[in-house]
């Protein structure tokens, strides 16, 4: 379903413990917008009633049933996009806006 790089994990982790959410499972969620672009949005969140629950680099995810389709083997990474400057990344291989990296 979804894994979670150690980069990101360790992002996560830490952005737990400054937001005082350490007990707290980490809500990946997916909309596809009308032009078929997808959104995507993270956040800490308790599980609701059909929630899907996975475990990956020892984080605790939960995915609505609407979301998991569209969240189907993505990859959440945290990478340095410029220097000085990190962002979560989605790879997803469901979203037509995708590129999957290039192995040089």
């Amino acid at each position: 379903m979804i894994k979670i790089t150690p980069q990101a994990a360790k992002q996560i982790q830490i952005s737990a413990q400054q937001g005082k959410a350490e007990n707290l499972p980490l809500r990946i969620a997916a909309t596809k917008n009308d032009d078929g672009s997808f959104h995507y949005g993270i956040g800490f969140d308790e599980n609701k009633e059909g929630d899907i629950t996975v475990t990956s680099e020892g984080v605790n995810i939960i995915v609505s049933p609407l979301s998991s389709d569209l969240l189907k083997d993505t990859t959440l990474d945290f990478v340095e996009l410029e220097p000085g400057k990190n962002q979560f990344i989605f790879m997803n291989p469901n979203d037509p806006s995708y590129t999957p990296p290039s192995d040089d």
